[in-house]
């Protein structure tokens, strides 16, 4: 199938089918005599199985982890389950930021005096006055 046909089976774009052939998640296709990509089966499942990691928010990095163990499978499924407890860990502590950032918006939107005039904006000054938090230490960038 062509590259259209999959992203149509799939449910995404052309451009992420390239993009993830770009980053060596979804093996290059061969080519047919007109030049154009050539999928498979293979790359459906595939890419599906991306687009599923992709929508537990698993980074790259963790989605490339789990194909390779695909692709080459130990004795057991402990480096799986590792990857997926480390995975949770992480979605904790995104949880919390979020109810970090709920509680300062929250917060915000409580400096509202309902002014007319936008030079008395409570959420506008309380804006100016927030510390700057370093983006190094926040896990939302």
């Amino acid at each position: 199938m062509k590259i259209g046909e999959l992203a149509k089976v799939t449910k995404c774009t052309t451009e992420t089918i390239r993009y993830y052939e770009k980053l060596g998640l979804l093996p290059i296709p061969e080519r047919g005599v007109n030049n154009y990509r050539l999928y498979n089966q293979k790359h459906k499942y595939r890419l599906n199985f991306i687009r599923n990691c992709r929508s537990l928010a698993m980074s790259h990095d963790e989605i490339r982890s789990l194909l390779m163990l695909m692709d080459k499978p130990p004795a057991d499924c402990s480096d799986v389950n590792n990857l997926l407890e480390d995975h949770i860990k992480h979605v904790d502590m995104r949880l919390h930021e979020l109810i970090e950032l709920k509680t300062q918006l929250n917060h915000l939107q409580q400096q509202c005096q309902n002014e007319d005039v936008i030079d008395h904006c409570g959420i506008l000054r309380g804006l100016q006055a927030m510390e700057n938090r370093d983006k190094s230490q926040s896990h939302l960038k």
